[in-house]
Order: C-alpha cells, then sequence, then structure tokens
C-alpha cells in the first residue's frame, strides 16, 4: 500500500468505485451532451430553439441532516433523488427547465455500497426529471468528515426564455394560491424532526406509531422530495395563466412565500384549508412545538405554492390531479405592504 493509501486517501479504491460510473449514469443524459464521463469538464450543446431569448438559471442545494437518517437506515438512494428534486423545484419555480447537473459528493473514506447508492439516486432523479447528470467530484478527506459520514451537494442550470421568467412581479391582488402536497419533510427540518422523534418521544427508525398507515418512522423520513417541475412544465404547455411559485423549503412559509411577493401585496394564507399529514401533527404534539414555528420550520404538506389568477385555478387542480399530486386552494393575495399573514 502507498504512503497516500496509508494516511486514507485510496486513489485505487476511488477507481475501481467509479468503474461503474457509465453504466449508472446510462440514462441520465440528453442529446445535447457531448462527450462522455472522466473529462475534465462536462459538455452541454447550448442549442434552445423554443427561447426567443434564452437565460440560464443557476441553484445549488444540499440534503442536510436527512442524510442523517440515510446513514442510519443503511440506504443511500432516496437522498439522491430528493438532491435532485429539490434543485429542480428552486428553479421551476423561475419558469426554467432543467437541463444538466452536477454533484459533489465528501467524505471521510470513500465506501462503494454508499457510492453506489446515492449515485444510483442521484442518476435515478437526473433519468426522471429528463435533466443531464453531466459530472461531479467526489473527494476523500480522512480527519474532516466522522467516520462513515458524507455530505452531499448538487447544482442544477436550466433555461428559460426571459419573458416567461416568473419572478413574481406577476403577483397582484385578486390572485389566488394553490398548494401542492409534498411527500412528507422533503428536505428541512430534519435536525428539529430527530430531536423530537427520537430524544423526547423516545422512538426509533423501526418503530410505527399508530395513525402514521402502519408506515415506520424511518420509511416516512425517508421519502423523496417531490418534484413538481412535471407539473409546472405541463400547465405551461396547456397555456395555463402562472403569476408566480414559491419552493416551500428551509423557513417554511414564513421565509419562501414572501421571496415572490412584491410591493402592494400581501399573501393571506389560510389554516384549515388542506390536510396537514399525521407525521406533521405528531411532531408538533410530542414536540410541543407553538403552530407558529411549524409554519416557519415544515413545509406542513405543502411543498409549493402557485400564484394565479382565479381562471386558471380549475386547470390547476385538474392538471395536479392527473398527476397524482393533491392540490389545495389555501389563500390569496389582497392589496396591502409585501407580507404574508395566516388567517
Amino acid at each position: 500500500m502507498d504512503r497516500y493509501a496509508k494516511s486514507g486517501v485510496n486513489l485505487k479504491l476511488a477507481h475501481s468505485v467509479k468503474a461503474n460510473l457509465p453504466a449508472l449514469l446510462r440514462r441520465a443524459t440528453r442529446p445535447e451532451v457531448l462527450g462522455g464521463v472522466g473529462a475534465f469538464g462536462g459538455l452541454f450543446r447550448a442549442v434552445f430553439p423554443s427561447c426567443r431569448e434564452p437565460v440560464l438559471v443557476a441553484s445549488m442545494d444540499g440534503v442536510g441532516t436527512k442524510l442523517r437518517v440515510a446513514l442510519e437506515m443503511r440506504r443511500h438512494d432516496t437522498v439522491g433523488q430528493d438532491l435532485v428534486n429539490h434543485c429542480c423545484n428552486d428553479i421551476a419555480v423561475m419558469g426554467a427547465d432543467p437541463l444538466f447537473f452536477l454533484d459533489y459528493i465528501g467524505t471521510g473514506k470513500l465506501e462503494k455500497s454508499v457510492f453506489d447508492g446515492v449515485v444510483t439516486g442521484l442518476a435515478k432523479g437526473c433519468s426522471e426529471a429528463g435533466v443531464a447528470l453531466l459530472g461531479g467530484e467526489t473527494a476523500q478527506m480522512p480527519g474532516f468528515y466522522g467516520k462513515g459520514d458524507y455530505d452531499l451537494v448538487g447544482t442544477i442550470i436550466g433555461v428559460v426564455d426571459r419573458r416567461r421568467i416568473m419572478d413574481g412581479s406577476r403577483v397582484r391582488p385578486g390572485d389566488v394560491v394553490v398548494g401542492l402536497a409534498s411527500t412528507g419533510l422533503h428536505t428541512n427540518g430534519y435536525t428539529l424532526a430527530r430531536d423530537i422523534l427520537f430524544k423526547r418521544m423516545k422512538l426509533r427508525l423501526s418503530s410505527r406509531p399508530k395513525g402514521l398507515g402502519g408506515a415506520s418512522v424511518g420509511e416516512l423520513l425517508l421519502k423523496v422530495h417531490r418534484n413538481y417541475h412535471p407539473l409546472l412544465s405541463q400547465l405551461r404547455r396547456r397555456n395555463v395563466e402562472l403569476h408566480a411559485a414559491a419552493h416551500i423549503t428551509g423557513g417554511g412559509f414564513d421565509e419562501n412565500i414572501p421571496r415572490v411577493v412584491r410591493h402592494g401585496c400581501t399573501v393571506r394564507i389560510r389554516r384549515g384549508s388542506w390536510v396537514i399529514p399525521p407525521l406533521f401533527q405528531m411532531l408538533q404534539c410530542g414536540g410541543k412545538v407553538a403552530e407558529a414555528e411549524m409554519h416557519r420550520v415544515f413545509n406542513m404538506g405543502i411543498g409549493m405554492a402557485l400564484f394565479a389568477p382565479r381562471k386558471s385555478v380549475a386547470a390547476i387542480h385538474a392538471q395536479a390531479s392527473c398527476m397524482k399530486i393533491p392540490s389545495f386552494e389555501i389563500g390569496r393575495v389582497v392589496a396591502g405592504r409585501s407580507s404574508m399573514q395566516f388567517e
């Protein structure tokens, strides 16, 4: 064994682990991709015939402490899907279609089963979203990450025609807020959720509390973050008028809805207008968390909020139903200072 391997960085192991990459990434591509895996940079042919004035949209995110659940469950494919879907949503709310994705995996010691699981999830997420997994970086950093730990970060690039950018400037009094159901916690609030479930309530990942449909706590916590881009894309194709969209992620309702509200508009969210999943109710009760804080930390069952004129609401509900995404009319926009209120 060479000195570098003895110090904790095994290049031969890294090469061996990555040997399966071409097979794993075969479906996660697009016709615009040039070249293959292994070059210093990924190549993507930038031709956008559907755009008069194409604008690239970029976003970067991570999975947060949901990774701790994946580690303890010894299941790593779902967090890869989470990352891709989260990033797709972040640019979909701008009106963009995703093009390609880049990932970063940092770890103390590279484990083949973990690497294969994560990349399999990334490839599945990209394939289902029509996104090319163009490249990435895998860093072995012994002494920096704890035993068995790893971090996962992704960057996505998409494109939108400049005239179709959704930045909140079209939101106006009279608009309706339609909430799209989440699949669970998605990728936010896991530090608080783990504290409540495992420290306060003394549950285990294998626990199956009553009222959760027979699923284990671990299964519920690893539910994959829903990708809303296909729905938004279909609404655009059907010329359904949308004025804005907000991805309900870190910061919950309080931080994300105001990001798409301009001066002269107040968003009023109506409590009780959607079904709050049992997991959130358990967290609130078990942790004795105030309702206001629940809405600041968690998505509370709403993963995305759409702002649209009244005439578009029926079409939104119909398309969401067709794609098996529950939707609810959860609020309205009224004249007032730029803010969000619950009622």
